[in-house]
């Protein structure tokens, strides 16, 4: 007589049988589809996703990173470590590049050059005629997220409608587009932050150190940390300190990691990913209202960057 046993399985396990699934929806509907790899807490889980819905073959798709050229070293060089690592195809495409061609035009040579990755990455799909792009955003990280669908479908102009979605009723996807249109995928949409972390910790994944606590030399600038004098792999030194500003060394951490103007660290003694998670569940406040400063200048900020065809 056989015996069955009842397996019950984490919110974890959950989460990460529904990413796969989408991931593979993608997979399966799509002709061109590309995942978004920066380096960051989000994507490296989402290498880890498609790892265990692929593996052992190869990846069904590339990864790709639009690259600002204001990028912490740290990152950049862990992104690059790890798609080697992997054996995958990384594009990078940059926003320096667009600058270049003139279809990026900043106001000034100190403005972030966050928001101008939409232009950039509508140029990287048109090269390749991508059809989809795999990303780590998440519902939790802001409003406009929010109202994001797990297969956001964007126009033929890269441009966003949030009351032009479809419906995702019984997890049943729609991936189809007409040519010239995309769609952004998002299989952790669901995940929270604390998700992450604790996915980090059961998976054990590497990650950048700038994620856990360390000394830099900051200032305080419009109620928030900035790190002052980093340098960048060309030896560019960024966010040199103002007149009057008052440089302080001072132990703090990355709870995301983007474009050096606009990203802010967290004061932290958190060197290790289980002291993240403690921390993580003690805090009031999400990751991008407390370190993304272009996301502070209005409410619609996010909502706005994602219609001209943001991440």
């Amino acid at each position: 007589m056989t015996t069955l046993t009842k397996q019950t399985l984490s919110h974890l396990d959950w989460l990460e049988a529904e990413a796969i699934h989408i991931m593979r929806e993608v997979a399966g509907q799509c002709e061109r589809p590309v995942l978004l790899f920066s380096g960051g807490k989000d994507s490296i889980c989402m290498l880890r996703v498609a790892e265990k819905a692929f593996r052992p073959g190869k990846f069904p798709f590339p990864l790709m990173h639009i690259d600002t050229g204001h990028n912490y070293k740290e990152v950049v060089d862990f992104r690059d470590k790890r798609a080697a690592e992997l054996g995958e195809r990384l594009i990078v495409r940059s926003v320096e590049d667009s600058m270049k061609r003139g279809t990026v035009v900043l106001k000034s040579a100190d403005e972030s050059r966050n928001k101008h990755q939409a232009v950039t990455l509508l140029e990287a799909i048109a090269e390749f005629e991508f059809d989809a792009c795999i990303g780590g955003a998440r519902r939790d990280e802001e409003k406009a997220r929010a109202k994001e669908r797990v297969m956001s479908f964007r126009d033929e102009f890269g441009q966003w409608d949030p009351k032009n979605q479809r419906p995702e009723l019984w997890s049943l996807y729609n991936a189809r587009v007409h040519k010239g249109e995309n769609i952004r995928a998002f299989p952790i949409s669901n995940w929270t932050e604390m998700d992450v972390w604790q996915y980090i910790e059961r998976e054990k994944l590497e990650l950048p150190s700038i994620y856990f606590a360390h000394t830099r030399p900051v200032v305080m600038r419009g109620g928030a940390i900035m790190p002052v004098n980093v340098e960048l792999a060309s030896g560019e030194v960024l966010n040199q300190p103002k007149a009057g500003e008052e440089i302080i060394d001072m132990q703090v951490r990355f709870r995301t990691v983007g474009d050096i103007p606009c990203t802010a660290p967290v004061p932290s003694d958190a060197d290790s990913v289980e002291k993240i998670v403690v921390e993580t569940a003690t805090t009031t406040i999400t990751e991008r209202g407390a370190t993304r400063l272009d996301d502070q200048t209005s409410e619609a900020s996010m909502e706005q960057r994602k219609k001209e065809g943001y991440f």
